[in-house]
Parts: structure tokens; sequence; C-alpha cells
């Protein structure tokens, strides 16, 4: 049994998952101290991966990565790099699905956070940075953490956009939900039920962490 697309997967998973943890908790930051107009706008283009299908988000990422297409172009040109048909192709179609999931989760955490906090911590001279990053954050790291653990799942089986750009080649750029597919449609069901199986042993250890983390976190609180 080749377990290239079970490494493969969980490489685009924790890339991908990093990219919109940094990415989400920027913009959720930021979009949620803007005014009610702005952020009702911004909020719809942010949020429009999460709607759309994701074979419409794999053609739109082929008409810009495409090697006939402008970006697509100017990477073989410039770099001679490939940016379809590559397993890191599968980077760009997780982030962009995963984003919105650890954004709507990071800005309700935000928007839920006390501001008479931040005042206070302003009134004994602390910076911004470090405002956020050590009372902002900490409050609202259960928040954070449930956003990071939606994007890393949905990254995980993301199947739609990532078979457009990078197609599946053993070894290269299979993952396990094109690899599932496969194996389904050459009528190799065995093979096939085993790597669902492997999903889903995936998800339960990563949700039974989340558990975990958010229990002891409670008794950490609890007086």
């Amino acid at each position: 049994m080749d377990l290239y697309p079970f490494w493969n997967s969980l490489r685009i998973a924790a890339i991908s998952c990093g990219i919109v943890f940094f990415l989400g908790i920027l913009c959720a930051h930021y979009v949620a101290k803007l005014p009610r107009v702005i952020k009702g706008i911004l909020d719809v283009i942010l949020t429009l991966p999460l709607v759309l299908p994701p074979t419409v988000v794999g053609y739109l990422l082929l008409c810009l990565l495409g090697p006939n297409r402008i970006f697509g172009s100017w990477m073989m040109s410039a770099f001679h790099t490939r940016m379809t048909m590559v397993w890191y192709s599968a980077v760009f179609a997780s982030a962009i699905v995963a984003f919105p999931l650890m954004y709507r989760t990071a800005r309700g955490a935000f928007e839920s956070f006390d501001p008479t906090l931040r005042d206070s911590a302003r009134t004994l001279g602390l910076s911004n940075t470090y405002i956020f990053w050590r009372i902002q954050m900490p409050c609202c790291r259960q928040g954070i953490l449930a956003g990071t653990v939606l994007a890393f799942a949905r990254a995980l089986g993301e199947y739609g956009a990532t078979s457009m750009v990078a197609g599946y080649t053993p070894g290269r750029t299979a993952t396990i939900s094109t690899t599932v597919y496969q194996l389904w449609r050459t009528n190799n069901e065995a093979l096939a039920f085993r790597w669902v199986m492997i999903n889903i042993a995936i998800s339960f250890v990563v949700l039974m962490a989340v558990n975990l983390l958010e229990r002891r976190e409670r008794r950490e609180v609890r007086p």
C-alpha cells in the first residue's frame, strides 16, 4: 500500500492551515474594527469561497495559475516553476477553501473580546502589539483553536479545487481524497475503503485532541 497520499495530504493540510492561521487572524483582527458598511463588503468577499462550489474555485485558480495565464506564465518564465499539476498547487486550493472557516471563527472571537481590557492595558503604557499577542489572543484562544481545527479538517478533505489544479498523479500529486475517487472509478473498493477509514481516523484524532485541550483549559479557568 503506497502511503504517499497520506503524507502528501498531511503536508498540504499543515501548510495551508499555517497560511490561513496567520492570514485569517490578520484579516479578522482588522476587519472587526472597521465601520459596519465596509465590514459587510469585506465579509462577503472574504467568505465567498465558503459558498462557492469547489470546482468554481478550482476554475478561477486555473485562470490565474495556468501555464498560459498571467501569473502562471510569469512564474514559468521568471522561475521555471509550474503552478499547476504539482503537489503545492493543492496548497493554494486548500488554503482558499479553508480560509473562510478560520476568518469567520477568529472574527467572532475578536468581536466578543471585552474592549475595556484593551483600554485598561493602554492606560498602563502597553503597546498594541503586546496587547494583541499577550492579552487579546489568550482570551480568544478557544475561538482561534476551533477555527484552526476546522481549517485543517477542511484542507485535509478538499477534493474539488485540488483535483482541478493539482490533478491526480501517483507519487506526485495524489491525496487521500483524489486517491479514494480514483480507486472507486477503477472498482478497487476494498483499497478505497481503507483510505476512507484512514481519513476518518485522522479527523477523529484531531477532534479528540481539540476536545482534550478545551477540557484542560476549562479546568485551568475553573476556580
